[in-house]
């Protein structure tokens, strides 16, 4: 059974995989302080420094007739509260971070087609053909007939 899991560990798919997941861990990190330190100061300058974090509507609040507080996480100790602001914080980070990797991977893509581009292209058909018909009169030439 260790021997199984061995092969089964040390696969390529698995380790690339393993290898994947940990370089996009750190490259999210990178993105998340990319949206949360350059283009979310960016957002809030073009919306007049607005703050949706903290647009909420307290349920219990609404339902108990008490005051609302002031803040989100406030509210969200007095019980069920409906934190739209949150989300639409949330959904504007996923749209920056969705238009970056879009980015990246362009980028990516194009490389590789750039790099396809200076490859020479492979033999044809018929140049495998002569190559091996070239390698056959070779190989008789040494002997008698």
């Amino acid at each position: 059974m260790l021997r199984e899991f061995k092969e089964f560990a040390l696969k390529g798919n698995v380790v690339d995989l393993a290898v994947g997941v940990i370089i996009g861990a750190a490259f999210g990190k990178i993105v998340e302080s990319l949206v949360a330190d350059i283009f979310m100061p960016i957002v809030g300058a073009f919306t007049g420094g607005l703050d949706f974090s903290n647009y909420f509507v307290s349920l219990k609040a609404l339902a108990t007739g008490i005051d609302v507080p002031p803040t989100y996480a406030k509210a969200k100790e007095l019980g069920a509260t409906l934190g739209y602001g949150q989300f639409l914080t949330v959904a504007i980070n996923f749209t920056i971070i969705a238009f970056i990797l879009f980015l990246v991977v362009k980028a990516m893509n194009h490389l590789k087609q750039e790099e396809a581009a200076k490859a020479p292209p492979p033999p044809t058909a018929s140049e495998i053909l002569l190559t091996e018909i070239r390698d056959l009169l070779k190989s008789r030439e040494g002997q008698p007939n």
